[in-house]
């Protein structure tokens, strides 16, 4: 049962914090357009992990899948949410002022 919770729920908690955390870098070191093209690789990375995730969980240690993968796609799904949010609040905050400027409000 322990095995559900590490890899249903803090395993795509923690890889999504990971991602969010070097996202949040990207865009207010380097500005919203490479955090764009940082959200796209993130896009294949996080599939890539959630592939893998599940593959681990229903193949290699026989989890029952009719609770793991809801499980796991619950989480995923939520904290991308989250995440989406909060790298949209950043890059709000970070644009340049002739850009707010342009913009109509």
């Amino acid at each position: 049962m322990i095995e559900y919770f590490l890899l249903g729920v803090l395993a795509p908690i923690f890889l999504n914090l990971i991602h969010m955390v070097f996202g949040v870098y990207v865009v207010i070191t380097r500005g919203g357009v490479m955090s764009l093209g940082f959200t796209g690789m993130g896009f294949i990375t996080k599939t890539i992990g959630l592939l893998w995730l599940t593959w681990l969980g229903i193949v290699k240690l026989n989890m029952d899948f009719q609770i793991y993968v809801p499980l796991l796609t619950f989480f995923w799904f939520f904290t991308h949410i989250v995440e989406a949010f909060i790298i949209q609040h950043f890059m709000n905050n970070n644009v340049p002022e002739w850009l707010q400027k342009l913009q109509l409000k």
